[in-house]
């Protein structure tokens, strides 16, 4: 049973909250029973650590029996000692550590990808996560970071995917002249969501849509530079129909990835 909140391991655990240390260690942070159940259930390799208060166990007796089949020892903590890991005020009594699994550009671009979200310059940890939960739910092949998109394993995003971050591929640290090219190469449709793009409601009624995509996300705040939308092949606009002078970007790439979906689909 850990019980020191100030001990080296729980220090240690710890500072992954912070970028430098996943940078340094290759490792992440996981928090609460869902996210370590996702983990268990599609990249138990991932799992470097468990860490769990007995209640908790009691709470989640399918996370013990999983692990065990996964051969990942529980190792037993007071509520302080999680309390000191966790990035949250309430870590649900369960924090695991993993290792990094970023997903190569090269390989996602030769599996024939139908739907892509690309992501550039996206700062925000919880729009970053919501896409790409969004992304796993229309059933996209990928979601490539391009820029300084936020780490994809910071803790806030970790807990905005709520799983998906296992579910999909995920790359990072690519180019956007380079992953649009790639893109092209592999038969996609670079699209960007943007504000100064056609209307989507024509280009659906047009087909462009049921075409293989890869759809462009840009900044919250300043949205695509000029630069980036002169890379990719078209600009769509979500039509606003009532009095809001603009979507959130995660709830305009979730509709985004959805109208393709649809239309691939249909």
């Amino acid at each position: 049973m850990l019980e020191n909140p100030r001990s080296p391991r729980v220090r240690a655990v710890a500072k992954l909250t912070k970028r430098s240390a996943r940078d340094e260690t290759g490792m992440f942070l996981l928090e609460g029973p869902q996210a370590v159940r996702e983990a268990l259930a599609c990249r138990p390799e991932a799992i470097v650590d468990l860490f769990a208060t007995p209640s908790a166990m009691e709470r989640h007796p399918d996370l013990r029996a999983t692990a065990g089949e996964a051969g990942c020892e529980v190792v037993y903590a007071t509520e302080a000692v999680l309390d000191a890991m966790a990035d949250t005020v309430t870590p649900q009594g369960v924090v695991a550590v993993a290792r990094q699994f970023p997903a190569s550009i090269r390989d996602v671009f030769a599996e024939s990808p139908r739907l892509i979200a690309i992501c550039e310059e996206v700062r925000d940890p919880g729009n970053l996560g919501t896409i790409i939960r969004a992304a796993d739910a229309a059933g996209a092949d990928a979601v490539v970071l391009t820029g300084r998109t936020v780490d994809p394993y910071n803790p806030k995003v970790v807990r905005s995917t709520t799983g998906s971050l296992f579910h999909l591929p995920i790359t990072v640290g690519g180019e956007l002249q380079d992953v649009a090219n790639r893109a092209r190469a592999a038969g996609l449709r670079v699209v960007a969501a943007d504000v100064k793009g056609d209307d989507l409601l024509a280009a659906r009624a047009e087909g462009l849509l049921a075409e293989p995509t890869a759809w462009l996300f840009g900044n919250e705040a300043r949205g695509l530079t000029d630069e980036a939308l002169a890379i990719a092949d078209t600009a769509l606009r979500l039509p606003i129909f009532g009095r809001a002078e603009s979507l959130n970007l995660a709830t305009a790439a979730s509709v985004c990835l959805y109208e393709s979906a649809f239309a691939q689909r249909s």
